[in-house]
This record gives structure tokens, sequence and C-alpha cells, in this order.
């Protein structure tokens, strides 16, 4: 994963940075946050899905926190990040008392079958695409049989996040991946019936067209997608 030094350095700055660089979008970093949780939440619900136990890989300095409390008061939440400064950023922004997971040497300090759902936000992008199998590998091993791996990315195809990535300075050395391509080294890494739905469509000034959005995931034209994958029973 990029490096902790690398992140570290963003940390003061990275809720300045993230708001200019979507600008055109005319929504906000909680937008976003909670716009993931929501869709994680509805497939959960929608799938009959156990969610006790969730692992948000990649947490940074904790933004998804509060989507996380409101769509799953009842869950059992572990933050977990290359940059222990993130997660100290992530306590005293939130008052997180959610348990803590440092990642280091490319393993996460996790039992076997701990998690229910694992929830990865715009993290893959940053890891070297060679680590990418290892880290789908190692995820696998965390999540409990029948359990499931989400990972949102930004959608290569799309203009607008082509910009919004081009303008972000913690982006400088992202390299973004393809809905497919992403599926496809999820089912190297053994994932079961992996599955791309596209997401955010609609720029705020039509955000009235957003309810049309659940069904238009099969359309690779969203800003951003979700992969998701089922640990094989």
């Amino acid at each position: 994963m990029q490096g902790k030094a690398e992140f570290d350095s963003y940390v003061g700055t990275y809720d300045a940075d993230h708001r200019k660089s979507i600008r055109l979008s005319g929504e906000s970093p909680d937008f976003f946050a909670d716009y993931k949780i929501a869709a994680l939440a509805r497939m959960v619900r929608n799938k009959g899905l156990r969610a006790d136990r969730i692992l948000d890989f990649g947490a940074g300095i904790g933004n998804s926190l509060p989507p996380f409390r409101r769509h799953f008061p009842d869950a059992d939440l572990t933050l977990s990040d290359v940059s222990q400064d993130s997660l100290d950023l992530a306590a005293e922004k939130y008052g997180a008392k959610e348990e803590q997971l440092h990642i280091r040497a490319g393993r996460l300090p996790a039992e076997n079958d701990s998690f229910d759902i694992v929830f990865s936000a715009c993290v893959f992008h940053h890891i070297p695409e060679k680590e990418h199998i290892g880290w789908l590998e190692e995820l696998r091993r965390i999540t409990r049989p029948g359990g499931r791996l989400v990972v949102f990315e930004h959608n290569p195809w799309n203009p607008l996040t082509q910009h919004a990535v081009a303008n972000c300075p913690f982006d400088e050395n992202a390299v973004l991946i393809s809905g497919p391509e992403l599926a496809r080294r999820f089912a190297r890494a053994s994932w079961a019936r992996p599955a791309i739905q596209y997401h955010m469509f609609f720029p705020s000034p039509l955000a009235t067209l957003r309810r049309f959005e659940p069904f238009l995931g099969f359309c690779p034209l969203g800003a951003q997608y979700a992969c998701i994958g089922e640990a094989p029973r």
C-alpha cells in the first residue's frame, strides 16, 4: 500500500484537498461518504445479509464513520489504515471508540473469518497493482464464509472522475482501475461471483434524477462503481 509517510503528509489537508477536487460535482465529501454507506446498507437489506461485524479497510481520517453509525447502528465496526496518524485523527474528530487495526507488513492483524462485511472506499487505486491480488486474498482470509467484500472505486470511464482525480493532490500517484478489471482480480483472488454496480450518475444540479440511480447499476458511466464478491463457503 501507499507508504505511511506519504499518507501522513496529507492528514492535515485531506478534507480541504478533497473538497477542492470534487467542486464540479456540487457536493461535499460528506455526501459521497454517506452515498456509499447508504448503498452498502441497501445491498445488505436487499440480500438479507448479516452485518454484525464490519471492517472499513483504508478508513483514513474516518469520514465514513458518521454514515456507518447512521446506517449500521448495531454493527461492530472496525477501522483499519496504513496511517496511524489518520486513525488518530478519526478518533479525535469523531470521538471514535471503534476498534482500530494499524496495517503493517502487508497483513491485517485480525483472525480468520472475523468479519461479515469488508468495505473499502477508493483505496485500491493507491495500492500498487502488483499487490492487488495479495490484498484481495488477505481480505478474503478475514471475511467469514458467505460474507461480502464491497470495494468502491473511481470509474476511469467517467470524464468528471478523471478531472477530480487529476486535480487531487493525494491522488497524484493513483492508478485508476476499470470495473471489469477489478472483477477479474476478485476472481483471481478466489472471491465468488464478483459483480459490478455503477453509481453516482447525476451532479448536484440534476439531483432530482438520483432516485433513478438504483436502476442504472448496469450502465458503465457512473462516476464510481462498487465491485462485490462473496467469500467462498
